[in-house]
C-alpha cells in the first residue's frame, strides 16, 4: 500500500463519488493523503482537518492545531484493508502537522455506522452524541441536510427524522496522552444491523489550523 499527498482533483472526485455524503467538507482540502493498492491502483483519499468548531481542542484542554479531526475516509474499496490505511495517515500526521497531538473522529449513527474502522485500528471510545436538526430520506438513504443544499432539491416534501447524532472516538499522537485518553474510555458500541462499508464514515466538517505546512502537489492524481 502506498500513501502520498491528495491533489484537490483526487478529493473532489472521491469524496463526491465515495463517500456516502457525497460532498467535499470544507475543509478537506487542508491536509490529505491518496491511497494506492499494492496493484498501483488510486483508491481514493483520507482527510484530516481541524473540526468544525475552533472549540475542538477545548475539551482537551489544548490550543488550536493541537486537536484535528480525521473527516473524510473515501475511498472505493480496492484498498486491502482500510483501517491499515488510516493507520499508515496518521503515522505522517506528526511530519505534515506537527502541531497535532490528538486525532478525533466521528461514525455516523444515523448511517448505521459504529466506528468499526476505529475499532479496527484502536482508537479511543468516548461516547455518543445526540444532534440537533433533521435529516431527509433521498435517494433511499437519510441525508444530512448540508448535502442536500448542493443536490438541487426541495426538501419540503421529503420524509424526514431528527438526526440520530454520532459515536466519538479519539486517537493520541503524543503518547504522554495515551494514560489520559484511556480514563476518556468507554466500551466499544456494538455493530449496527447496517454493514459499515470501506468508503469510509465521517462527517462533513473540519479544516487544519493555518500555522501547519499544509502544502500540496497535484502529481500523479486523478481529474
Amino acid at each position: 500500500m502506498k500513501i502520498e499527498r491528495a491533489s484537490k482533483q483526487a478529493i473532489q472526485y472521491a469524496c463526491k463519488n465515495f463517500h456516502y455524503a457525497k460532498l467535499v467538507a470544507p475543509r478537506c482540502y487542508d491536509l490529505a493523503f491518496s491511497i494506492f493498492n499494492n496493484d498501483g491502483e488510486w483508491c481514493g483519499v483520507i482527510c484530516y482537518g481541524r473540526g468544525g468548531t475552533p472549540a475542538i481542542a477545548k475539551p482537551y484542554g489544548m490550543k488550536q492545531g493541537q486537536v484535528i479531526e480525521l473527516i473524510r475516509v473515501a475511498l472505493n474499496g480496492k484498498q486491502e484493508q482500510t483501517s491499515k490505511a488510516v493507520a499508515l495517515t496518521l503515522k505522517l500526521l506528526p511530519k505534515y502537522a506537527p502541531m497535532a497531538r490528538l486525532v478525533v473522529s466521528y461514525a455516523d449513527k444515523g448511517q448505521g455506522h459504529v466506528g468499526t474502522i476505529y475499532q479496527a485500528s484502536n482508537w479511543i471510545y468516548t461516547g455518543g452524541s445526540n444532534s440537533s436538526g433533521q435529516e431527509y430520506y433521498v435517494n433511499g438513504k437519510w441525508t444530512h441536510p448540508s448535502s442536500i443544499k448542493y443536490m438541487n432539491i426541495d426538501r419540503a416534501n421529503l420524509p424526514k427524522r431528527a438526526m440520530s447524532g454520532k459515536h466519538k472516538y479519539i486517537y493520541p499522537l503524543d503518547k504522554s496522552l495515551v494514560e489520559y485518553c484511556q480514563q476518556l474510555s468507554k466500551p466499544y458500541p456494538k455493530k449496527a444491523a447496517a454493514e459499515e462499508t470501506d468508503s469510509g464514515v465521517q462527517p462533513e466538517t473540519g479544516g487544519l489550523s493555518p500555522t501547519l505546512p499544509l502544502q500540496f502537489s497535484d502529481e500523479r492524481q486523478p481529474d
